[in-house]
């Protein structure tokens, strides 16, 4: 609804495209109280939404700055095409191409990656702004003025919901792509948020991917390889937390709780993405997924293989997070002290330094090597740079067990 109203009314004028939305929003919300929720109450919401834009456009043409084309403005300027121009707006092609242009505008370079996730969850996924503020443990001041900043730049660079041209895509989808992984991460891991898995967020993220996917244009190998990803680590979501909320190292995690029809699905993504010669950073990471989660248990992982893809994914990206991941899989594969080479490569790397990860790992290892005094002191590092309850509960633990 946000992404039709913003093309239709302009996006210097997008604190009446929420005013509409909202409008929307409470009708909706008094006429359901007594009639009773409609069959189709998104059909319904549209609908709403689209008879007060006609509305303001006939009434207020002379005050706000709409920016229609010179044909569209001879049609909207007489009652008998007004309301046949702005259902042309509303065809349901129409609405999804405007959805998919408004998600590459959310992810546009200049707008940094904290304002694009919350953006996104704002104007496509529905979020108020208390929810967005509760989902990152922050205030919503700070959301608001993410917001603000972001709609300031829709504004002065006047950035309309817009697919971009052939040469453009690759390029751009990438980033949409990058957008939705930091958003799923985000309710995967939560980093902000006393629970460490966010439901809502991943599921917002699984249907962003899909609007994608429903798309020909759109519908890339490496679009087909993050749905697998997102799958894979989905479907390991209800063997990750114990029934109180604590976190289950993979090792130890109950596999029968793993959802095999996603397991499936990601598999059936995975063989869609195979298609043509693009080899991205999301086919490799799926590809690792899909190791762990057909493996048995953990002992029965192919570390081997797992290894293979992490040196094809270190040559393709250079990705500090990466050097990190694999020396996980080198602690398990070829042992702790292999697994130390290959992360002092990140000594003094100061994202390194700042992510509780890097020195839980780095704990883990010195643990295995029986240096118990170093292997606390990593873990306590990480429990202090952790913000996650579930985590720093995890890392007490580790170093009850030094």
């Amino acid at each position: 609804m946000v992404a039709v109203l913003v093309k239709i009314f302009g996006p210097e004028n997008y604190s009446l495209v929420e005013d509409v939305v909202q409008d929307a929003l409470l009708k909706g919300l008094e006429t359901w109280k007594f009639n009773g929720i409609p069959d189709n109450p998104e059909a319904w919401l549209f609908r709403v939404a689209k008879n007060k834009a006609i509305d303001i456009i006939r009434k207020e043409k002379h005050y706000y700055n709409f920016d229609f084309s010179y044909t569209e403005k001879l049609a909207l300027s007489t009652e008998y095409t007004l309301a046949t121009t702005i259902d042309q707006h509303w065809q349901e092609q129409h609405i999804k191409d405007d959805f998919l242009g408004m998600m590459f505008a959310c992810c546009l370079p200049e707008i940094s990656p904290e304002s694009q996730i919350t953006f996104m969850l704002k104007s496509l996924c529905g979020f108020s702004t208390k929810e967005i503020a509760r989902a990152f443990l922050t205030t919503e001041d700070t959301i608001s003025k993410r917001l603000y900043r972001t709609k300031e730049y829709f504004r002065t660079n006047h950035i309309k919901p817009r697919i971009p041209s052939p040469d453009q895509l690759p390029q751009q989808l990438h980033a949409v792509l990058n957008c939705i992984y930091l958003l799923f991460n985000e309710g995967y891991s939560a980093t902000h948020n006393n629970k460490l898995v966010r439901e809502d967020i991943i599921e917002q993220a699984l249907f962003l991917c899909q609007q994608l996917l429903d798309n020909e244009y759109t519908r890339q190998p490496r679009t087909c390889a993050l749905m697998a990803l997102l799958c894979f680590h989905t479907a390991r979501v209800a063997g990750r937390l114990t029934p109180d909320g604590a976190l289950i190292p993979l090792a130890a995690q109950d596999r029968r709780l793993w959802d095999q029809s996603l397991i499936r699905a990601g598999n059936d993504w995975m063989n869609k993405a195979a298609s043509g010669q693009d080899v991205s950073s999301f086919h490799l990471e799926a590809a690792i997924a899909y190791q762990h989660c057909i493996a048995p248990d953990y002992a029965a992982t192919n570390w081997k293989v797992i290894l293979s893809y992490y040196d094809a994914l270190l040559s393709l990206t250079h990705d500090p997070v990466v050097v990190l991941n694999r020396s996980i899989v080198l602690l398990e594969s070829a042992g702790p002290q292999q697994a130390l080479q290959a992360l002092q490569t990140l000594e003094g790397h100061r994202q390194m330094t700042r992510y509780y990860l890097y020195h839980a790992v780095l704990g883990e290892i010195y643990k295995r090597l029986g240096e118990k005094e170093k292997a606390v002191a990593c873990f306590e590092q990480a429990r202090v740079l952790t913000t996650s309850t579930q985590e720093q509960g995890f890392l007490a633990k580790k170093i009850a067990e030094c």
